[in-house]
């Protein structure tokens, strides 16, 4: 299916993405070394109860997971680099953490990702492959206007990932997203310019790069949610939701304070 929001439903979606950016923010704030992977969890369900919202990923149970989620936030840290279960880990310094984050406010949803690392150490690959993921959010985002089709978002993202030397895997990307979480169309991180759905005022997108260092080969946990780089090479994801207008791109998942650095 995919949805077209009416304007109500537009600026709602634009509280929606605040929260979740909000979210992500304080979660990174507290994302030091030491830290427990199952307390961003747990302050992740108290800061969506506190706002009224519910999680999109608690009972989300879809065909390429095993069960339902059981939890608020996905955490990915190092190799790890999609739906990433948050389980009995502390964070360590130099860590690369990718925080994946969608709920639903007023029956409008919003998905955002944000990868950052932890404590003191910057590792350049570490650092190059946040860059590289930011750098083809940018590209996507700048590609999206009313008339545009999904394969000239893909192709501007999928330029951007392949002359930085990243192998791109296919299987997941972005999606469509307005009164549920995951919608078509399906936003692939490379493609034909000038191909797919023309996009029209009232869309709202997830779009999503993520790379992983040196493989496009994925490996799923015994938990049966976390994907894994083949190789154990590391990753990074970011990730924002958008509407189109008439006068382009949106970025609705953009936190309403700066956070420090």
């Amino acid at each position: 299916m995919i949805e077209i929001l009416t304007p109500a439903q537009v600026d709602r979606a634009r509280r929606t993405g605040a929260l979740v950016a909000d979210i992500l923010q304080s979660l990174r704030t507290r994302s030091q070394v030491g830290t427990n992977l199952l307390d961003l969890d747990r302050w992740t369900a108290e800061m969506i109860s506190d706002a009224g919202a519910e999680s999109c990923y608690v009972d989300y149970a879809p065909s390429f997971g095993r069960g339902p989620f059981g939890h608020y936030v996905c955490t990915a840290v190092n190799d790890a680099v999609l739906h990433g279960r948050p389980h009995d880990r502390r964070l360590a310094d130099g860590d690369l953490l990718t925080l994946d984050l969608a709920v639903r406010l007023d029956g409008v949803a919003a998905d955002s990702a944000i990868s950052f690392i932890v404590g003191e150490s910057r590792p350049a690959e570490s650092v190059e492959l946040i860059e590289v993921t930011e750098r083809a959010l940018a590209a996507g985002i700048a590609a999206a206007r009313p008339g545009a089709r999904i394969g000239d978002l893909s192709h501007a993202i999928g330029t951007v990932l392949s002359e930085a030397g990243y192998p791109i895997n296919m299987q997941f990307g972005g999606h469509g997203i307005g009164t549920t979480m995951h919608q078509d169309p399906h936003v692939s991180n490379n493609g034909r310019p000038g191909r797919g759905y023309q996009l029209r005022p009232g869309l709202l997108l997830a779009l999503e790069p993520w790379i992983m260092a040196d493989t496009d080969e994925l490996v799923t946990d015994e938990d049966g949610w976390t994907l894994r780089s083949a190789t154990g090479c590391r990753t990074a994801h970011s990730e924002h939701t958008i509407a189109i207008t008439a006068d382009g791109a949106e970025v609705l998942t953009l936190p309403t304070a700066r956070p420090a650095s």
